[in-house]
């Protein structure tokens, strides 16, 4: 999900001195950590491969030393910690935006892996959520025992930071790793390992779990507890006028996502359209949410299924990424016009809802008129676009169920062997060629409630994934870092067509005597 990104947040301790670069933009200086609106996978601006007279413009190189440290000090662009962070001294046009994406570009040696996961904590005693209050308890505890940085929102305790890694909450109070940009999946498995590994020994001594799933298998929205962030409120009043899961969507689902870079805009392009057309595949490979309150829902991967209805405007498959014109510039027009939900300004939320960017840009946002955007408002604002790939600097694969720790690991080395290696990505490019807009949407709407066992062309979508597998795994070797036993966790769903989901509902049916009470056993961390 990925909701939890806004500037309200403030990391102490903070040093902030601010330079400015005598263009549109002030950038500050923040001592030895990140402010953390970046939650962003791949900061470093160090090679900036598509469009530079543009991104010179806004990040003019010869003021500011991109990524690299100064004083154990790291350059953070346009991310304030407060609201006065980012002085815009000309308007930002919609050129801007597109050199913003466009700065993501890197040379492969630079491409890294940021994955993303949530899971949510239970009492031992009553399997119920975890309060806020304990939350916060968590929090504070791991931050003393382990040293990282809290993040905090007015008197609230709202996440930690160390170094390039992140923990944050979802509105239920998902607990959400955002790890570091790194080099190897043997690095991104040692991550998670090392996360939960901190998190258990804090949160055991409290009598609390952790359950990796991607459902909330037992309780309603009324039993999840609402975490104190301003942008979560906007949200929470916002969903039910757009769709009819959104609430549910943000209280009761967890995903595991990978994060990873491109070269230029054609490379852009080129991982986008793979990672769109076999997104269904990750979400039957990793369907894991069959229960709703008690009971089987339906499903495979409710989840995935409740991204359907919880707001048109901003999810979905993008069928225009697969038009001849696509670019950066076509995204920042979709995303123009994506309806807002917020605008930071004096560490207040103000409602926006409903308001669009391309207003803001003009000078003619409703909710603070003749205000124009920062960078940063950018920013946020892509944060809740929710599409089942999203670009930012980096493209977003989104299509999976949380997990138990194996499948952790296996859905960044899904993606790592199909995407970064190029005879694997042409591979696929080739094989999707010929697929139509309407079988990528019909594989998106089916997938959720059949998964491998969907019928697919003269097949079923097993003997497609069957073959993405052995790309994958391919594309693995070609890297040389010996990370193909990171898929084991999948091969046997792709042989045997049976989803992790359908495994539960054996459990269920069976030895659980239809309780799900035993899932939380069966999927504690």
């Amino acid at each position: 999900m990925a909701l939890s990104k806004a500037g309200s947040s403030y990391c102490i301790p903070s040093d902030i001195t601010w330079g400015r670069t005598g263009q549109n933009v002030a950038f500050g200086v923040v001592n030895n950590l990140e402010a953390p609106i970046m939650k962003e996978k791949s900061v470093s601006f160090s090679s900036l491969l598509c469009n530079k007279a543009k991104i010179a413009r806004i990040f003019p190189l010869e003021t500011v030393g991109f990524g690299r440290k100064r004083r154990n000090s790291m350059i953070v662009a346009a991310s304030p910690p407060t609201e006065d962070a980012v002085i815009a001294t000309e308007p930002l046009t919609k050129e801007d935006l597109v050199a913003y994406l466009a700065s993501g570009c890197k040379p492969k040696e630079k491409w890294r892996i940021g994955t993303e996961h949530e899971k949510f904590g239970f009492e031992f005693k009553t399997l119920r959520p975890m309060k806020y209050e304990q939350i916060a308890e968590l929090l504070n505890g791991i931050s003393e025992r382990f040293d990282w940085d809290k993040v905090m929102e007015g008197d609230n305790i709202i996440g930690l930071k160390q170094g390039k890694q992140s923990i944050s909450l979802e509105p239920g109070g998902q607990f959400e790793l955002s790890g570091a940009p790194l080099e190897t999946l043997h690095q991104t498995c040692a991550e998670v390992n090392s996360h939960l590994y901190q998190v258990k020994a804090v949160a055991e001594e409290m009598g609390i779990g952790f359950l990796g799933i991607g459902f909330q298998p037992r309780w309603g929205i009324k039993d999840i507890p609402v975490m104190p962030k301003g942008r979560y409120e906007i949200m929470r009043n916002y969903m039910p006028k757009v769709g009819s899961l959104g609430l549910d969507m943000m209280f009761r689902t967890c995903t595991v996502q990978v994060n990873l870079d491109f070269s230029s805009e054609a490379d852009m392009i080129r991982k986008f359209r793979a990672g769109l057309a076999l997104q269904p595949i990750a979400t039957a490979l990793f369907a894991n949410s069959p229960f709703s309150e008690g009971k089987p829902n339906g499903y495979l991967s409710m989840r995935s299924q409740i991204w359907t209805d919880t707001d048109k405007n901003r999810t979905g498959m993008l069928p225009f990424v697969f038009d001849d014109s696509f670019g950066f510039e076509q995204y920042v027009e979709y995303a123009l016009d994506v309806p807002m939900y917020f605008v930071y300004r004096k560490k207040k939320y103000i409602d926006c809802t409903g308001m669009t960017f391309r207003d803001f840009l003009a000078g003619k946002l409703p909710c603070i008129p003749g205000e124009l955007p920062t960078l940063n408002d950018w920013e946020n604002h892509l944060t809740t676009i929710f599409p089942e790939v999203r670009l930012k600097r980096y493209l977003e694969m989104r299509g999976a169920d949380g997990g138990p720790w194996r499948r952790l690991c296996a859905l960044p080395a899904f993606w790592v062997g199909l995407l970064y290696d190029e005879v694997s990505l042409q591979n696929i490019l080739d094989m999707i060629a010929d697929w139509t807009p309407e079988e990528r949407e019909m594989l998106r709407n089916k997938v959720p409630k059949t998964g491998l066992k969907t019928p697919f062309r003269d097949g079923f979508l097993q003997h497609v994934a069957e073959d993405v597998l052995t790309l994958a795994k391919d594309g693995l070797e070609r890297r040389g870092f010996k990370e193909s036993g990171f898929l084991n966790a999948v091969a046997d769903v792709v042989r045997t067509g049976v989803t992790p989901a359908e495994k539960l509902l054996e459990l269920y049916h069976g030895k659980w005597g239809q309780s799900v009470d035993p899932v939380f056993e069966e999927l504690l961390y």
